[in-house]
């Protein structure tokens, strides 16, 4: 199978620059079934196709493809096809050496074009699997509600999710097989307005009540500890006029640990008041960890001796919807399967033109051991 490399990344080069083409920030209806509309064009003419309803309301539908087969393994492909740029800052795909520089380039719709061009290669090898299917959601990167595709896909024996790919300090290919849990947390603030100079006094600053919670939440942070807990608040509003006492606001932290229960100690921390200013946290979305090594470890090996170099189990803080899958009951979960590249979350987020075929190398040999195709 490692050999179809060069030509899923030939493919991967135009696909990408289509998909790049068109801005589809999460939540955009229209760029949505843009995006939906060529990625249906790139599966494989044999594939049949489904769109379903998007775990967040409001957005338009996820869309499924898939591919019947002789074998008896089941295994699903995973990306999304939305971004974080919004459509002023959109960027289409440009070429400057070996970098291809574009919105949603890397995070991820390199990856996305990857597991198109690996449909249209197991299109061809249907003795391999039962059933190979690909999943593209157009929320995961502003999602609170929870997922809801996991149940469908519970019996699969293996997801490959296509997010950015890596190398290690050494130069060795590496997937991501361990991620932490995450979860974003918000404190509303309701204290009293006043004006701040003839009588602050009278008033309770929503602003500084924050700044309190910010203090205790950073306080908790513990990288270093048993469930590498880090806590961070990242955003603060309150306030609408320079000259009156802010009485309302919000404050929003990023969580990340190992493990979701380590979350709680931090919500426990926030006081129901502070100086008089009443506190209300929650959090707006918590997403799983994922942790596949020891379910992975022997596919790895077999995939990195068919490659003739080593596939490196490796781990990463950000959040992934493969921590959903591998939740919902997908042991055998190997993520970081899409090229390499940077700026994410950036207008000028960029892809490697010769990832594209290093990384299908990769996507294509870790098949292959999953599936006995060698």
């Amino acid at each position: 199978m490692i050999d179809a490399a060069p030509r899923m990344a030939l493919a991967a080069e135009r696909e990408l620059e289509a998909l790049v083409g068109v801005s589809s920030p999460s939540g955009d209806v229209d760029g949505a079934e843009e995006c939906v509309t060529l990625a249906t064009a790139f599966l494989p003419t044999e594939a049949g196709v489904e769109r379903v309803e998007c775990s967040t309301p409001g957005h338009a539908p996820d869309l499924i493809g898939f591919l019947r087969g002789r074998g008896t393994s089941r295994v699903l492909l995973l990306g999304h096809l939305d971004t974080v740029v919004a459509h002023d800052a959109h960027r289409p795909l440009e070429r400057h050496g070996d970098r291809f520089t574009g919105s949603g380039a890397v995070d991820m719709k390199g990856g996305v074009a990857l597991s198109l061009g690996l449909m249209r290669e197991l299109a061809t090898r249907p003795e391999l699997y039962a059933e190979a299917a690909i999943l593209l959601v157009n929320d995961e990167e502003w999602r609170t509600a929870p997922f809801t595709h996991a149940e469908r896909f519970a019996g699969f024996d293996a997801c490959l999710c296509f997010e950015a790919g890596e190398r290690t300090e050494a130069g060795e290919e590496a997937v991501i097989v361990k991620r932490k849990a995450a979860a974003t947390l918000r404190v509303h603030a309701h204290g009293r307005s006043a004006h701040s100079g003839s009588a602050p006094e009278k008033g309770r600053s929503a602003l500084l009540a924050l700044a309190t919670v910010a203090q205790l939440v950073a306080a908790r942070s513990d990288p270093g500890g048993p469930d590498r807990l880090t806590a961070v608040p990242t955003i603060l509003r309150s306030g609408d006029a320079f000259n009156v006492v802010p009485p309302a606001g919000e404050l929003l932290c990023d969580l990340r640990a190992d493990r979701l229960e380590a979350f709680a100690p931090v919500l426990e921390a926030i006081p129901a008041k502070q100086d008089e200013v009443h506190l209300e946290p929650h959090m707006l979305r918590a997403w799983p960890g994922m942790d596949s090594r020891a379910a992975t470890a022997g596919v790895l090996a077999a995939a990195s001796e068919s490659l003739g170099r080593p596939i490196i189990a490796a781990q990463r803080g950000g959040a992934s919807d493969a921590s959903h899958v591998a939740a919902g009951g997908i042991e055998l979960t190997i993520d970081g399967l899409g090229p390499r590249g940077g700026g994410a979350h950036t207008p000028h987020e960029w892809v490697s033109a010769e990832s594209l075929r290093t990384r299908a190398e990769v996507a294509l040999a870790v098949t292959a051991a999953l599936l006995g195709a060698y």
